[in-house]
């Protein structure tokens, strides 16, 4: 802000400025003679111009010393509160999963999951086959205390995520946990009819099974979920246990891409 007449004619009460106003124009109180001429053309920050504007009136010394510590107070506030909504912005841009791009109309997806201990950590993986290309790897959907079931159904859940998304005529998901295919594809079915209730306990992992089998349900026309053996030697099962494995060394929440050369080089990382 450039300080004009307009602008110190503005600030004044009764042809006069207090004394917080003249330090903030760089000027003594009282002021010598001739002062408005010295400011004329002065530039002021965005905090200035408005503590002398909040500044005018015949205000005690202790009051004007009470708005100064008040503005910067209130300045400070908003500056954190926009910094951590700037971060917070940040933080859910650079959480954003990127969509698998498919070029095909069919899809191979080979998930699986990993916990150290059970429960323990947790994390799950993914192969993606699609043509002739080398299979597009993922991993993610770290837990710090996971089951083996939950990192299994995260990475079918993940499966049918990407099945949606991909909108292709024929996609099959392959899975080695019996469990969790019965779960969304075969029980959910009786236990939903129930109110989401079953004979004999409470079901556990409800509400990914939820969201999973709500999912399944609405592509199952396109969609076949399969039951492949888990460390049997199919590629796209080793390698979807390799991905499950290293989310859990990374700590990823988020499912990342790992990017690799050959295919053996991640076959030959340990098991999970």
């Amino acid at each position: 802000m450039r300080v004009d007449r307009a602008f110190i004619e503005l600030g004044m009460q009764g042809d006069t400025l207090n004394k917080a106003q003249f330090e903030i124009l760089g000027q003594p109180y009282p002021p010598n003679e001739g002062w408005e001429h010295l400011v004329l053309e002065r530039e002021l920050t965005t905090k200035d111009t408005n503590l002398f504007l909040l500044l005018r009136g015949k205000l005690a010394l202790k009051a004007q010393e009470q708005i100064v510590k008040n503005y910067i107070l209130l300045a400070t506030f908003h500056n954190n509160k926009e910094k951590n909504s700037k971060e917070n912005a940040s933080k859910e841009q650079d959480s954003k999963e990127k969509s698998v791009e498919v070029s095909s109309n069919r899809l191979e997806i080979y998930c699986d999951g990993a916990c150290k201990g059970n429960p323990g950590a947790s994390g799950s993986g993914l192969a993606i086959y699609q043509d002739n290309a080398n299979p597009i790897l993922l991993y993610g959907k770290y837990e710090k205390r996971g089951t083996n079931n939950t990192a299994e159904l995260n990475a079918l859940y993940k499966a049918l995520v990407i099945s949606k998304e991909a909108n292709v005529s024929e996609v099959t998901i392959l899975c080695d946990s019996k469990y969790s295919i019965d779960s969304i594809t075969n029980w959910a079915y009786g236990w939903k009819s129930r109110g989401w209730k079953k004979k004999g306990g409470e079901i556990k992992n409800l509400e990914i099974i939820k969201l999973a089998h709500e999912l399944y349900n609405g592509i199952k026309d396109r969609v076949r979920v399969k039951h492949v053996k888990g460390h049997s030697g199919v590629e796209g099962n080793e390698l979807a246990d390799r991905m499950a494995v290293y989310a859990i060394g990374s700590k990823s929440k988020e499912y990342q891409q790992y990017d690799y050369k050959r295919i053996d080089e991640v076959l030959n990382m340990i098991e999970g």
